[in-house]
């Protein structure tokens, strides 16, 4: 098998996955990916089986032929309570260092799987979003929220720091360093107001609203070019750690990338026919 043929032989479809601890479907054509955490008896609190799932999904993401834009969202008018306390955070107490550490990293690992694959996620939140929960949230690239999103990073409330699967890291870059400070020193409930008007919420939409205003979002980014989409948010995600000087290189070899693809090609000849571009990822 050639090199090419091995490497397109990585990919699979992921629209028929069939997910054990959450719920997935897929919308637009197999093309936006929906993740629901669907424990609403409980406000849909995360397992040691349900953080080893998600991030196996979003790391398996890399090589999907289909998903292009993923909507993670939760059942029952909540999105995530954090960890479960009887299924989490009793057992945690414990523990000797070296499985606390490895728990530790699996979350952290979620959180670098959801940053780094390829496909832009959208956040879909309503009412409590708490502990890992925020974090869910905070990770993903856009966030719909309504005016009951209740957002929280509770960890100094139960007597850990508040740098919990990078949230000194991410917060600070998305609502600044002081208001991220605040948040994550007092562990206090930001309420959607202050969310929206600190650049947490892209929008706040009525709860009924909340789902589909997501997936209409997701489905236009679904809808763009792919291979573009990925290059941004890889810069956004590297760009924070690397000199202006570097960056603007950086940037230039990526869309020297871009402009190698089908889809910038099938661009310029829509706009010179005075068409739409009509994007196929690739």
């Amino acid at each position: 098998m050639s090199a090419p043929d091995a490497m397109s032989a990585m990919r699979r479809p992921l629209a028929p996955y069939t997910a054990t601890h959450f719920r997935w479907r897929t919308e637009a054509e197999g093309r936006v990916g929906v993740v629901t955490l669907n424990r609403p008896e409980r406000k849909n609190p995360l397992t040691f089986d349900s953080y080893a799932e998600l991030r196996d999904l979003f790391r398996s993401l890399a090589y999907a032929s289909d998903v292009r834009a993923i909507v993670l969202t939760g059942e029952g008018g909540n999105f995530c309570s954090g960890g479960d306390v009887f299924e989490i955070i009793e057992p945690l107490t414990r523990m000797a260092v070296p499985e606390l550490l490895a728990f530790t990293r699996m979350t952290g690992d979620l959180v670098k799987a959801m940053r780094a694959c390829p496909q832009p996620i959208v956040a879909a939140v309503d009412g409590v979003c708490a502990g890992a929960g925020a974090i869910l949230a905070m990770a993903s690239d856009l966030r719909v929220g309504t005016p009951a999103a209740k957002t929280a990073f509770l960890f100094t409330r139960v007597g850990l720091a508040g740098c919990d699967m990078g949230a000194c890291a991410l917060l600070p870059r998305i609502i600044g360093q002081g208001r991220a400070a605040e948040l994550l020193y007092t562990g206090r409930v930001m309420t959607a107001e202050e969310g929206e008007r600190w650049g947490f919420w892209n929008a706040l939409v009525a709860p009924a609203a909340l789902e589909g205003e997501a997936t209409q979002r997701a489905t236009a980014l679904a809808t763009g070019p792919t291979f573009a989409h990925a290059m941004t948010k890889t810069m956004l995600q590297q760009e924070w750690s690397v000199s202006v000087e570097q960056a603007i290189e950086m940037e230039a070899q990526a869309q020297a990338l871009c402009m190698k693809t089908d889809d910038f090609r099938r661009a310029f000849e829509a706009f010179a026919a005075r068409a739409t571009p009509r994007f196929e990822g690739n």
